[in-house]
This record gives structure tokens, C-alpha cells and sequence, in this order.
């Protein structure tokens, strides 16, 4: 396995301990997937230490927390990091490892989105709009690299993770997730193991999933709880 980082190498190379600590093995290597160059070493180093690439978890992210009213909260150089690192950075990680996967008839695709990609809701419009695009590129890339590459995309909600928390600071991110768990069809929040369990089915089970927009958010985009529980109009 390669664990990318751009800032957390610590965290990284945590991830990598605890993998060889279950009897894996795991490399850490830095780099901007925003950075084509980047993300084609990222590909090469991999293929040297293995001499293959069975799957690719596009999990790098970025946002910024704008109002979606605040127009003026964003202007076109936000709009085009978030979309660097959001969609053009996936798309240069797939190009990087499709010749091999295509070489040896097999791999699997799996990118991290959002519920705000198909809601239009989240930390800010550049956001929700990258996510959009990243579903709508794996629609593309499912057709376009198929049969010998799969493409599939995960959903999540809200998910209980430090990001969340350093963003919005604890007593914010509490009532978050406090409204969102009582909204819920499923009176949860999203953890990490969640997103993890649906990436990997994806990733080395579902052998005839492809093109997939799988939502992991208890149930969120269903509307309130409360709802289901009216009685119908009569």
C-alpha cells in the first residue's frame, strides 16, 4: 500500500505503522495531488516498490466554510484550488495508474465524495460544486475505462472526524452533529469506518459494481426523520 499525505505526515506515517502492525505492508510518499508531476511519481514509486496497482482510493480534499448566500465569500481563485484538489487531482491520479491497470486486465477506482455533490448543500458553493463534478466524472471514467477498470464513488454525510472539528472548533461541530443525528433516518452521524467499509467493498468485492454513486449518510438525503412518520394526506 501507498499513503499519500501533502501536510500530515505524522498521521501518514501512523497509518502506515498501524498496516504492517496487521501484517501488511505500506510505504508513505508526499505529494500535492493537484500536481500532475506529482501525482504520476506517486504512480512510478508504487509500481517500483510492487510492480503493480490492483486499486486507487481518491480520498484528498479540501474546502473552505463560506455561506452559500455570501457570494461575495468566494471568488475564482478559491473556486479553482477547491477544484485543483477536488476533481482535477483525481482525474490526474486515475490517468497516472490506468495504463497499468489497464496492462494487467484488472483494478478498481474508488473516490470520496459527498452528499453535497447531489444536494448542492455543505461548507461552501465551490465545495458541493466540486463534489458534483467528481460524481459526474466517475459516470465518465466508469464508461470510458471499462472492462478492465472499475470507477465507483462514495457518498458520505456528515462524518465525526478531527477535520470536522478543527474546522469548526468542538462546541460548533457538537451541535452539528447533534441536529444532524436527531434529522437522520438512522439517528447517526457517519464515522470513518463507515466511508472505509464502503470504500473496500467497492474496491475488492463488488467485481460487477461500476459507475456507482454510493451514499453512506444514515439516511440524511431522505429528508427528516419526522417525515416518515406522518400520516399521509388524505
Amino acid at each position: 500500500m501507498t499513503i499519500n499525505y501533502s501536510r500530515s505526515e505524522t498521521e501518514a506515517r501512523d497509518v502506515a505503522a498501524a498496516c504492517k502492525a496487521a501484517g501488511g505492508d505500506a510505504i508513505v510518499v508526499r505529494g500535492d495531488v493537484s500536481s500532475d508531476a506529482d501525482c504520476r511519481e506517486l504512480a512510478a514509486t508504487t509500481l517500483a516498490a510492487w510492480g503493480r496497482i490492483d486499486g486507487l482510493i481518491n480520498n484528498a480534499g479540501m474546502t473552505m466554510f463560506v455561506q452559500h448566500a455570501d457570494l461575495d465569500g468566494l471568488d475564482a481563485a478559491d473556486f479553482q484550488r477547491i477544484f485543483a484538489v477536488n476533481v482535477i487531482g483525481p482525474f490526474q491520479m486515475i490517468r497516472a495508474v490506468a495504463k497499468s491497470m489497464q496492462a494487467q486486465g484488472r483494478g478498481a477506482v474508488v473516490n470520496i465524495s459527498s452528499i453535497a455533490g447531489s444536494m448542492g448543500d455543505g461548507s461552501s458553493v465551490a465545495y458541493a460544486a466540486s463534489k458534483g463534478a467528481l460524481n459526474t466524472m466517475t459516470l465518465s471514467l466508469a464508461r470510458a475505462l471499462a472492462p478492465a477498470i472499475r470507477v465507483n464513488t462514495v457518498c458520505p454525510g456528515l462524518v465525526d472526524t478531527r477535520w470536522g472539528r478543527d474546522a469548526l472548533g468542538d462546541a460548533a461541530f457538537e451541535t452539528r452533529q447533534q441536529v444532524y443525528a436527531a434529522g437522520a433516518p438512522l439517528r447517526s452521524v457517519v464515522s470513518a469506518d463507515d466511508v472505509a467499509d464502503a470504500t473496500i467493498w467497492l474496491l475488492e468485492s463488488a467485481a460487477k459494481v461500476t459507475g456507482e454513486l454510493i451514499t453512506v449518510d444514515s439516511g440524511w438525503h431522505l429528508g427528516p426523520a419526522a417525515m416518515s412518520k406522518r400520516e399521509p394526506p388524505q
